[in-house]
C-alpha cells in the first residue's frame, strides 16, 4: 500500500461527523457571544470528511482524504453586525472570538434591516429528510480505486478511437451541520453524497482533442450507477463528437439536453432572487404576477424532498425550509428571499437563506426544479431542422437586460434525426423570449444534482456559426 493510501486509511478512521456534537458547540458559542455583550448572535458549525480518488490510464493518480471543522459567528450589537469564523474550538479560543466579534461589530455601520429574524419566524422542528446513508461509509479508498479502474477501462475498450483519458474520479462526502441563534432556534442534521465520473479523450481531424464526460451521483451508495455503464456512456458521448464542425448562421429551434438546460435554469433562478430585485439587477424586478415563461413551464424550489441533493430541514437563518413555487403556468409567482432581502422589499423571508461558515446569509436555492412535461424526450427532436445542445461554455448573460449569448456544442438535426456533431458556435436570444418560447418540455427529469431539468425545446434562437 502506498504512503498516500496509508494516510487516507488513517483519515478514514477519524470519528464520523456528529450533528449532536456540532449543535453543542454552536449553543456553547452562542452563550459566549451573548455573555460578551451581543444583542443577538447566530452560530454555524460544520464538520465534514471528503474522499477523492482519481485513476488515469489504469493507475491511481490521486488519493486524498480530508477533514475540516469550522465555526462561523455573526453578532449583532446596536444594529451593527460583524462576521468571524474559526477552526479553533478550544475554550479560550472561542471566548476570545466572542469578545473580538462584539468589538468588531461596534465598528460597523448600523443597518436595522440586518437584525435577526423575529422569534416567531424560527423553525419549530427539524424534519428527517433521509440525507444520510451508512452504505456510503463502506465506499473506501479500495472501492473508489476499483470503480475508477472499471469505469475507465470500459471507456477505453469501447472504441479504438478512444485513445486517451483525462481520468476517472470517485468522490465521497459526509458532513454534519448545526445552527443556533439567539432568535430562538437550535438544530442540526447530517448528510452523505457520493459521485463518480469518467472523461475519455479522442483524436479528431487536425489534431483536435474531443472529450466527453458522464457522471453519476447520489446521497446513497445504492443510487450510484454501475461504473462500467458510466464509462461506456462517457465513451459513447466522446466518440459522438468526432467530426464536429460549425454550421452556417441561422435561426432554428433549439433543444436543450438536461445537462445543458441545468445552467439555463440556474441563471433564471438568479434573476428571481429578492437580492437581485432590491439591487435592481434583474430584468424581472417589476414582473411578479405576470408571464415570464411559456405556460408549459413550472419551476419550484423544494428543500423538503427526501434523499435529494439540495434538501435541508432549515435555512441559513434558522427558518423552516419550505417549498416555493417560483413559476407556475409561465407566471412569476414569487421571488426567493432571505430575511434582509425580504425586509428591503417589505415582505417576509421565503426560507431561502444559505451561508458558508465564513460568510453571512444570502439568497440561495435548494432543489431547483423545472417540472417534467408529458412529451417523450425523443419527440422534441422531431424537427425538419434544428440544434440539439449538449453543452454550454463561457458566460454571456446580462441579468439587467436579459440579453443572452453563450458558446455551445451539440448536434445538428435534419429530418427529425441527429445528422452530425456541431461545435464552435454561439446561441443567443433575449432571456425573456427564450423562456416564453419554450414549446415542449420532456418527460425525462435529471435528478442527479440539486438543479433538476428535463429536456426542453425553444421554438427559435439565433445560431452564430461560420
Amino acid at each position: 500500500m502506498s504512503g498516500e493510501q496509508s494516510r487516507a486509511g488513517a483519515a478514514e478512521r477519524r470519528p464520523l461527523p456528529d450533528p449532536r456534537s456540532c449543535q453543542e458547540q454552536a449553543e456553547k458559542m452562542l452563550s459566549l457571544a451573548m455573555r460578551a455583550g451581543a444583542d443577538g448572535a447566530e452560530v454555524l458549525v460544520r464538520d465534514g470528511r471528503e474522499l477523492t480518488v482519481k485513476v488515469r490510464l489504469g493507475e491511481p493518480e490521486l488519493v486524498k482524504e480530508a477533514g475540516s471543522r469550522g465555526l462561523g459567528l455573526r453578532v449583532i450589537k446596536d444594529h451593527r453586525a460583524a462576521i468571524t469564523y474559526t477552526s479553533d474550538f478550544s475554550d479560550d479560543g472561542l471566548a476570545k472570538l466572542a469578545r473580538d466579534t462584539v468589538e468588531l461589530a461596534q465598528l460597523a455601520e448600523p443597518e436595522p434591516l440586518g437584525d435577526l429574524p423575529p422569534s416567531e419566524e424560527m423553525a419549530r422542528d427539524v424534519p428527517e429528510l433521509g440525507l444520510w446513508d451508512d452504505g456510503v461509509l463502506g465506499l473506501d479508498v479500495a472501492e473508489g480505486i476499483r470503480r475508477a479502474k472499471v469505469g475507465e477501462a470500459a471507456a477505453l475498450k469501447f472504441d479504438k478511437r478512444v485513445t486517451n483519458s483525462d481520468g476517472a474520479v470517485f468522490g465521497r462526502v459526509m458532513g454534519a451541520s448545526a445552527f443556533a441563534t439567539s432568535a430562538g432556534f437550535s438544530g442540526s442534521y447530517r448528510g452523505t453524497n457520493a459521485s463518480f465520473a469518467v472523461e475519455p479523450l479522442c483524436d479528431d481531424a487536425g489534431g483536435k482533442k474531443r472529450n466527453g464526460v458522464y457522471w453519476t451521483a447520489s446521497r446513497f451508495a445504492s443510487g450510484l450507477e454501475d461504473p462500467e455503464r458510466v464509462g461506456l456512456e462517457a465513451a459513447r458521448r466522446t466518440v459522438a463528437k468526432l467530426g464536429s464542425r460549425k454550421i452556417a448562421t441561422c435561426q432554428v429551434p433549439v433543444v436543450f439536453s438536461p445537462d445543458a438546460g441545468r445552467g439555463l435554469l440556474g441563471q433564471f433562478a438568479g434573476v428571481m432572487s429578492g437580492g437581485a430585485v432590491w439591487r435592481r439587477s434583474t430584468y424581472l424586478a417589476e414582473r411578479e404576477g405576470t408571464p415570464v415563461a411559456s405556460p408549459l413551464c413550472d419551476i419550484v424550489d423544494d428543500p423538503l424532498l427526501p434523499h435529494a441533493p439540495g434538501s435541508r430541514p432549515f435555512d441559513g437563518e434558522g427558518l423552516a425550509a419550505r417549498t416555493n413555487v417560483l413559476v407556475s403556468g409561465g407566471v412569476l409567482r414569487t421571488f426567493l428571499c432571505d430575511v434582509f432581502a425580504a425586509r428591503k422589499l417589505g415582505r417576509r423571508s421565503t426560507g431561502s437563506a444559505g451561508r458558508a461558515v465564513g460568510g453571512g446569509p444570502h439568497v440561495t436555492t435548494s432543489n431547483l426544479i423545472l417540472r417534467a412535461g408529458k412529451t417523450p424526450a425523443a419527440e422534441l427532436e422531431r424537427l425538419p431542422r434544428g440544434l440539439y445542445v449538449t453543452e454550454l461554455m463561457g458566460f454571456g448573460f446580462n441579468a439587467v437586460t436579459g440579453d443572452y449569448s453563450q458558446g455551445a456544442g451539440g448536434f445538428w438535426i435534419e429530418n427529425g434525426e441527429r445528422a452530425f456533431p456541431v461545435s464552435e458556435i454561439t446561441i443567443s436570444a433575449n432571456f425573456d423570449d427564450l423562456w416564453k418560447n419554450v414549446d415542449a418540455v420532456g418527460d425525462d427529469p435529471d435528478r442527479r444534482s440539486s438543479v433538476q431539468v428535463p429536456t426542453f425545446r425553444v421554438a427559435q434562437m439565433t445560431i452564430a456559426g461560420s
